[in-house]
């Protein structure tokens, strides 16, 4: 949840400092990935002096670099893989379907690099200035910047421990992989989703530890591709955030496409035995031992903050997350702080809307803008795409909101069954007195897509009836939105 800071921090040195001296900028932006950069876009349009200071090897934030862009096209590429080998339902035959793991690696690659140098240019265009540098804070308005010894060409040449002072600022510098739960996997050795996307061969077999939505689509994408994968996951369900309806789907796919699913679990060990790496673990009052090549690791990330200094600049951490309110600021008045490194969802889109939101503030503070989580959106691009907006029933049991639901299944739907897509179902939450949509879910094809239809008519604040009068093509996958609508609008109705 989104916490709002209760004390507030600026030392009598930076007040003093803020009203009586000039500043080098008036807005300076630690990270330049998705949030950072639409906080620094936003801050100039409002007439801000801004910089933005990015220490990564590339530019382009987690999502371009090894989050959404990469992982998405190594899962685009599994599917195709997994139609090429299973097309005996639609009458057509196939022999012998294989792959170049070079070549799907280099696909991958590539568009990340058009991205990055996008994402570059974007930076470098001037209408702020950019600096390749690592930043920590010495007090609570200047910062000590290090060269990243780069030697790219966006390096605007500056000198180990120059210092910048800033009027505000934002941080945005994201997350890295979090630290294993068993100090042995370090000597073992394993990869994580930073690792995978660099890999020049598959393992033969692979142990994942996590069920969270990278060890989901990547469990996925290594099976598909004839890795032989066995899943730990210790809630009793994977993607537990969730509601249990949609991981029971993930689950039987997995199964059913040759993944060993264990779930409710607690590590207990692992160690190398000669070639291989086995992990030790309960499951079901029983102690278990699998062995595999190797051992990918997916237990979530950390707030990236280690080497910023916060504390000199008095900003009140959590955890390692820094705590913000919904406006965005920090314990202390003049510095936001968005994305990854604050939540409270890991999600791009809400990195972007976050920094929006900052660099609005830091430019208007007399016009605050407050963030607004309703329509919150999460997708997991297995097959079938979970995706959800708004309220699932768990969050609304567990915040105790009254709410109705209807549910469809794929496989009872004309479109889907044409596809040969019978796995899922899309389910409504609606407000019992008004009717109105608060939350919505798609398990099932192209979920990812099919959300943005719920998306649209909780931004509009739409009814069940509403959305059941509102006219759907036939065939398609998007007209099943209306079976949930309809039945809802008729038990609402009485």
């Amino acid at each position: 949840m989104v916490k709002e800071p209760v004390d507030r921090v600026d030392s009598g040195a930076d007040t003093v400092r803020a009203m009586s001296e000039q500043f080098d900028f008036d807005l300076a932006v630690i990270g330049g990935g998705s949030g950072g950069y639409a906080a620094a876009r936003t801050a100039v349009a409002a007439g801000l002096k801004t910089v933005v200071i990015e220490g990564g090897e590339k530019v382009g934030g987690l999502c371009i670099l090894r989050g959404c862009m990469p992982t998405k096209a190594l899962l685009y590429a599994a599917e195709v893989m997994h139609l090429a080998s299973h097309p005996q339902a639609w009458g057509i035959r196939t022999e012998n379907v294989t792959f170049d793991f070079s070549r799907v690696m280099a696909r991958m690659n590539g568009l990340v690099d058009e991205f990055a140098d996008f994402r570059a240019q974007q930076l470098t265009a001037g209408k702020f200035a950019f600096i390749r540098a690592h930043a920590r804070f010495v007090h609570a308005h200047t910062i000590e910047i290090q060269p990243t010894g780069s030697g790219d060409r966006e390096n605007t040449g500056t000198s180990a421990g120059k210092r910048i002072t800033a009027r505000k600022f934002v941080i945005a510098t994201g997350s890295v992989v979090a630290p294993p739960p068993l100090p042995l996997l370090a000597d073992v050795g394993y990869i994580d989703s930073d690792a995978a996307l660099k890999l020049s061969r598959l393992p033969r077999s692979l142990v994942v530890l996590g069920g969270g939505s990278v060890a989901m689509e990547f469990t996925q994408f290594f099976a598909r591709f004839g890795v032989k994968v066995t899943a730990i996951q210790r809630s009793p369900h994977v993607l537990h955030e969730m509601d249990t309806d949609a991981a029971e789907v993930v689950e039987t796919v997995l199964r059913r496409e040759g993944v060993t699913l264990y779930a409710g679990t607690k590590l207990i060990d692992a160690r190398r035995l000669g070639a291989v790496k086995e992990v030790t673990f309960e499951h079901q009052g029983k102690l278990l031992r699998v062995q595999a090549d190797e051992i990918f690791f997916a237990l979530g990330r950390v707030p990236n903050v280690a080497s910023l200094a916060l504390d000199r600049a008095g900003v009140t951490l959590d955890q390692d997350r820094i705590v913000t309110d919904f406006h965005m600021r920090t314990s202390v008045p003049h510095i936001f702080a968005v994305g990854d490194c604050t939540g409270p969802y890991e999600i791009v889109h809400i990195a972007v809307l976050q920094g929006e939101v900052a660099g609005h503030n830091a430019a208007s503070p007399d016009r605050l803008k407050a963030m607004d989580y309703r329509l919150v959106t999460e997708v997991v691009f297995t097959e079938p795409q979970v995706a959800t907006v708004g309220l699932t029933e768990k969050r609304a049991k567990a915040d105790k909101i009254p709410y109705r639901v209807a549910k469809y299944p794929f496989n009872d739907h004309g479109k889907s069954l044409i596809m040969e897509a019978h796995d899922g179902f899309v389910k409504l939450l609606a407000d019992p007195a008004s009717g109105e949509i608060i939350g919505g879910a798609c398990v099932g094809p192209a979920g990812g897509e099919l959300i943005h239809e719920i998306i649209a008519a909780m931004t509009k604040r739409m009814t069940v009836r509403e959305l059941a009068a509102m006219p759907h093509y036939h065939p398609t996958l998007a007209e099943i939105w209306t079976y949930p609508a309809e039945e809802l609008a008729d038990v609402l109705s009485h």
